[in-house]
């Protein structure tokens, strides 16, 4: 049995919230590229290096990793195949506590390093505009920089957290047309209080189906997911993507249970975009820059906005203000631009919570007019 060791490196540049390991990524160049000269040009390796290493590895490992049939492209074996998925998929799933375990450590060396820097803690659906944006911030050294200390976990937990003084912002999303009477309201609504809480805007983003390259079985609609039997990764409960699902499967008046897989759940955009990648689910709700960046088809169904919430109290303290700024500098709003599936929305604006929660309506109070006196 094989023990796994982790170990952390310091450096000036934004830090790679993955585990990294050679065996993964050489395994990964080999079945991408097809041979090991190959695999080599895309490490930037040389090929005695790439050969020896993978030779090493079979040796330590007991098993053949690579097919090496001479004249014939290189292939992963079983063994080789389990390894990259199992790896590969335990990197997903785990995504939310390894950026917060790097979130700790990089928390930890920012306040040694400046004592003036603006930590500010935030609870949040799992978003990769958020973690772009810890990365972003990571960069800008001036005195009194902001690092942005990122929990993920679902929405319902983050407003939650926030509430209980756990953190100072929390990121939730909702449709922009939620029903008063919707899922989306009835989730949120008592979660959430007018003069007591402010919304600051984040992002708007696209939500839709994951599915394999090419489409395969012609989804475009949760209908076709039902009728065709797809098998199906979901998000777990108090996730926002969850509630969003549950909104639409209601809208469309369909049963959960017609859904393939609807009880089975996976914690984050990316381990659904990895399951669905690797085979072992055919379709997942998630976001568009989830399924680009593992090579995924997407089938766009709702726009959504992305918020950041917090306490009024809290809404002019140096480190909000500094978020709020940092959020509406030039640098930033290029590069959300970047990201598939992302448009900048508000970004850093405190907003009305009427505007951006529409089920949160407030009646004006009629004006009266005085009586005249008679002279």
């Amino acid at each position: 049995m094989h023990r796994v060791q982790l170990h952390y490196t310091l450096s000036r540049d934004a830090g790679n919230a993955l585990i990294r390991n050679p065996l993964p990524e050489l395994l990964q160049a080999v079945a991408e590229r097809g041979s090991i000269s190959g695999a080599a040009r895309a490490l930037d390796l040389s090929y005695r290096h790439v050969w020896g290493a993978l030779k090493r590895w079979e040796d330590q490992l007991g098993g053949e990793l690579i097919i090496w049939g001479k004249g014939q492209s290189a292939q992963l074996s079983e063994f080789g195949s389990k390894l990259l998925w199992a790896e590969r998929q335990a990197q997903a799933r785990l995504a939310p506590q390894i950026a917060a375990l790097h979130a700790d450590l990089e928390r930890a060396f920012a306040v040694a390093f400046d004592p003036n820097a603006h930590v500010l803690t935030l609870y949040a659906s799992h978003d990769d505009a958020l973690a772009a944006l810890r990365a972003h911030a990571a960069t800008q050294t001036d005195a009194g920089a902001l690092h942005l200390d990122i929990r993920f976990t679902g929405s319902v937990d983050a407003i939650r957290a926030l509430n209980e003084g756990r953190c100072t912002l929390a990121g939730f999303h909702t449709v922009a047309d939620a029903a008063a009477q919707s899922l989306t309201a009835r989730t949120y609504q008592p979660l959430l209080q007018p003069g007591l809480h402010k919304i600051i805007g984040f992002a708007q983003r696209t939500q839709g189906l994951m599915v394999a390259p090419g489409n395969p079985l012609g989804l475009h609609s949760l209908a076709d997911v039902a009728r065709t039997g797809a098998r199906f990764i979901n998000r777990p409960l108090g996730s926002g993507t969850r509630v969003l699902l549950d909104d639409l499967l209601a809208q469309a008046g369909m049963d959960p249970e017609s859904i393939v897989g609807y009880a089975l759940n996976e914690p984050s955009h990316t381990a659904i975009a990895q399951a669905v990648a690797a085979g072992a689910a055919d379709v997942g709700m998630g976001i568009e820059l989830a399924a680009r960046a593992r090579g995924l088809d997407f089938v766009p169904l709702v726009h959504e906005r992305y918020h950041l919430a917090c306490l009024k109290d809290s809404l002019d303290q140096p480190a909000t203000l500094a978020l709020r700024t940092l959020l509406q500098t030039p640098e930033w709003l290029a590069h959300m631009a970047t990201l598939p599936g992302y448009t900048a929305w508000h970004c850093g604006e405190v907003l009305a919570m009427s505007t951006v929660l529409p089920w949160w309506q407030f009646a004006r109070k009629k004006r009266t007019s005085t009586p005249r006196k008679k002279p």
